[in-house]
């Protein structure tokens, strides 16, 4: 499998967004993950169209957008217009997920399901074949810094099998508590695409810790 880092802008300095940027870059991340929550899904309040409008104007590294939001719909056309790369919605907010994945498709972004850690993986049986990305919280979403949940790690093997067992070739992603300590065995669960944010933007030295957690997958048995 390909080892994809994605750093997570929310755990950067806002104030110095261009440097947070080029950290991203010079430490060769794959893709920069950007968490939209509005305060009412989450517990926490973030950004929209011309924080993704700034960042797209920053690099041409692709931008994984993780829409923490009720009725996630109303956001898609502004937001690829805006330089989203992909979107991600989560399946507790769409009782329509399969016409939404449809949906972020024509708009020319690969389309993800996210799921809680209270909901089960089965829930996306039906449209793992529509999924370009499944994304695995391993914290309960709305803010940075949060500690690994321990299951998860199960629940990303589950994940896998799912996708094995329908042939879909949907990225396996997980976000929250990923660092040096917790990255391996997410690896080794199945998961192929990772969000870190705490653990790169408060380190020593970022683009260092970038190029860590991505060999610490490569070089794991």
């Amino acid at each position: 499998m390909t080892v994809r880092i994605a750093p997570s802008l929310l755990s950067a300095d806002w104030a110095r967004l261009a440097e947070a940027v080029a950290i991203c870059e010079a430490g060769g991340a794959d893709w920069i993950h950007l968490d939209v929550m509005d305060g009412c899904f989450v517990p926490n309040l973030t950004f929209g169209t011309k924080f993704i409008e700034t960042v797209r104007s920053l690099t041409d590294l692709p931008l994984d957008v993780h829409l923490m939001v009720i009725e996630p719909e109303k956001y898609f056309e502004d937001f690829a217009r805006a330089g989203a790369t992909g979107l991600s919605v989560h399946v507790e907010t769409a009782p329509h997920l399969q016409r939404q994945l449809m949906r972020i498709k024509e708009l020319g972004c690969t389309a993800g399901a996210v799921i809680n850690p209270a909901t089960p993986v089965e829930l996306l049986r039906d449209v793992a074949n529509d999924l370009d990305v499944l994304l695995v919280m391993s914290v309960n979403p709305g803010f940075g810094g949060q500690q690994f949940i321990a299951h998860a790690l199960d629940k990303l093997s589950r994940a896998r099998a799912l996708l094995a067992s329908v042939r879909s070739q949907a990225m396996l992603e997980v976000d929250g508590g990923i660092n040096r300590e917790t990255i391996t065995a997410c690896w080794r669960a199945g998961a192929d695409t990772f969000v870190a944010g705490h653990a790169i933007f408060a380190a020593r030295d970022p683009v260092a810790e970038i190029r860590a957690l991505r060999d610490l997958c490569r070089t794991a048995v």
